[in-house]
């Protein structure tokens, strides 16, 4: 999400026209839309990859817009594929970001016209999250093996059970000084602090005496050594060439977005608590998920590229089959995450629900928004039948078996890239890809992706 502690909705960019406020929701989506296809102030690297943007962009839209584009289009999992081809694993990505981007290159070099795909070496960074002391993952070297090809996240009960009415009554306050001082060592010493309200017209001693501490000045320190690794960072990406968007690739994501529920069941109570909180103490949670559904909503608008982005991304969690029932689903899962959507697309915005596992049991209750406001990118749902029951208002994509990509042979790729597309093309409105990103994909198997969308998905006007 964006910024917690930003000033709510109400932000807006300076790049919104001025007349943003008095636009409908449809005029708003169009207007994000058109900058998509034609991005102000981007400089392309020729005359052929502006044109290659605006054609891959153009059909992005039409999907979008549930409509037939020229050809069905593809999101590659490439997983760790522009680094592990060329020598490097995870944990070098993670910390060497020379070595990340000399990889990407080549892989871009070598790769990026024939897989119609632009690699981003763009990783977690590995320094940073050590100076963080970061408790929320374990990664390739910290708690993981140096080869492991991903990162691990450790959930935890990171709020406990009686925190309920301090995070409602004060997230920021919250989060600045329970939540993060918990999931990262460094800022442990965030604790000594006294709430922000307690400084009123005459400033006491005592509400600076943590900043004299020695702990607190060495979390400055390590903060001051953070901020210096970003730049390096930024300085080594901006050596490392133009965007792949200037190179004619279109952006497949824009900000990010979580479920409150998964907001509250994922990054703060932990799966068994929230689950026994649905019993125990539902009203007392349903009031928290609106609590979150606030500042999830405010996040996002005061994020600040709000501007450039025409596309909210959600990695759904909980709501999957098998989480809880339907009645459970919609009482506690889809109320909250609902009203998050319907505030970003009155202002323009395309949600992309990235919807994990299966969402077999939830097709008919997730139907009811308005045609082209909602993208649903699914995992392990029946395509034929979430095609059946969405795809006259949202497009759809995936879930081409993860599995298949890592053991299969291009000829298992090509034949359920075709029974995808049959399933799902009809009248548009679908992207083939994975139901999920494998670390470690074949490369054959990406290739016989392409070209099975070039053989069986092409329109015919």
């Amino acid at each position: 999400m964006g910024t917690m502690l930003g000033s709510g909705a109400n932000q807006r960019s300076s790049n919104l026209p001025q007349d943003w406020a008095q636009r409908t929701p449809e005029q708003k989506r169009a207007w994000r839309l058109e900058n998509l296809v034609d991005p102000p102030n981007l400089e392309f690297v020729s005359e052929k990859a502006k044109e290659d943007y605006r054609r891959r962009a153009q059909r992005l839209v039409d999907v979008f817009n549930v409509q037939e584009p020229d050809r069905v289009p593809f999101m590659l999992p490439v997983g760790n594929l522009p680094f592990t081809n060329y020598g490097i694993n995870l944990r070098t990505a993670m910390y060497d970001l020379e070595k990340a981007v000399a990889a990407c290159r080549k892989f871009n070099d070598e790769y990026s016209e024939e897989l119609e795909h632009f690699a981003s070496p763009w990783v977690t960074p590995g320094k940073v999250l050590d100076l963080l002391d970061y408790k929320l993952y374990s990664w390739p070297g910290h708690r993981l093996g140096e080869n492991v090809p991903s990162v691990q996240f450790m959930e935890a009960e990171y709020m406990k059970e009686d925190e309920y009415e301090a995070l409602m009554r004060d997230p920021s306050d919250f989060w600045i000084r329970t939540y993060l001082p918990r999931v990262m060592g460094t800022l442990e010493p965030l604790r000594m602090l006294r709430p922000a309200t307690d400084i009123v017209e005459i400033v006491n001693l005592v509400q600076f005496m943590p900043l004299a501490s020695p702990e607190f000045q060495t979390m400055l320190q390590k903060l001051m050594d953070i901020g210096k690794e970003y730049q390096n960072m930024m300085k080594i990406m901006a050596e490392a060439g133009p965007s792949g968007a200037a190179h004619g690739y279109p952006a497949m994501f824009g900000a990010f977005c979580k479920a409150p529920f998964d907001t509250l069941g994922d990054t703060l109570r932990g799966t068994q608590p929230i689950l026994k909180d649905m019993y125990r103490r539902p009203e007392k949670l349903l009031e928290a998920l609106d609590v979150v559904a606030d500042f999830t909503i405010s996040s996002v608008l005061s994020s600040p590229n709000i501007s450039s982005v025409f596309m909210v991304t959600y990695p759904l969690h909980k709501g999957a089959d098998g989480w809880m029932s339907p009645k459970q689903f919609d009482t506690f899962y889809w109320p909250s995450l609902k009203k998050v959507m319907n505030a970003l697309i009155n202002e323009g915005l395309v949600q992309h629900m990235f919807a994990e596992g299966g969402y077999n049991s939830r097709l008919e209750s997730i139907n009811e928004f308005p045609k082209g406001t909602v993208a649903w990118y699914f995992d392990k749902t029946d395509m034929a039948r979430a095609k059946k029951i969405l795809g006259s208002k949202c497009a759809i994509q995936g879930n081409l078996a993860s599995s298949l990509i890592v053991t299969g042979t291009p000829e298992d790729v090509r034949k359920q890239c075709r029974t995808l597309i049959e399933e799902c093309g009809q009248g548009g409105g679908y992207i083939l890809s994975a139901g999920a990103i494998p670390d470690n994909p074949k490369l054959e198997n990406l290739r016989a992706m392409v070209e099975a969308v070039k053989e069986y998905g092409v329109y015919r006007r």
